[in-house]
């Protein structure tokens, strides 16, 4: 089984891991990798981010080993008050993707007065996403 290196670890239901792999890894470019996991056991991804690992996996994986959750894991948009924040490169690209990919911005992308680009969107399973590029200013 891979395991990851952080102490801490945030896991998050999805309802595709590839789709999800194809929008973090894909889209957002960030390093997911897939887990390498031991015959039987749910596979799933990890988004190494230094001192938390985000770990997504498949809810019915979720909903197998936990039933008592399905009702809850149904229930849409995921996530209400919670806030996944990157720093990307590239963030006009990745704005072009979301947009071809039809996917939810809440704030289109919009420069900062404090240096940084700026985009909130929902990832395929609504999770909030804030994404951030800084850029220099100019005097």
């Amino acid at each position: 089984m891979n395991v990851h290196r952080s102490r801490h670890s945030i896991q998050f239901s999805v309802a595709d891991l590839a789709v999800t792999e194809a929008f973090y890894a894909g889209i957002l470019e960030l390093p997911v990798q897939r887990s390498f996991t031991t015959p039987g056991a749910p596979d799933h991804l990890m988004l190494d981010m230094g001192e938390i690992t985000v770990i997504f996996v498949d809810e019915s994986d979720v909903i197998r080993a936990h039933p008592v959750l399905e009702q809850r894991l149904g229930m849409f948009p995921r996530g209400i008050g919670a806030t996944l924040h990157f720093s990307v490169k590239d963030i006009e690209g990745i704005n072009d993707a979301i947009l071809e990919e039809d996917l939810e911005i809440l704030y289109p992308l919009e420069l900062k007065p404090y240096g940084v680009k700026e985009l909130w969107c929902f990832d395929p399973d609504g999770y909030l996403i804030v994404l951030d590029e800084p850029v220099a200013l100019r005097p």
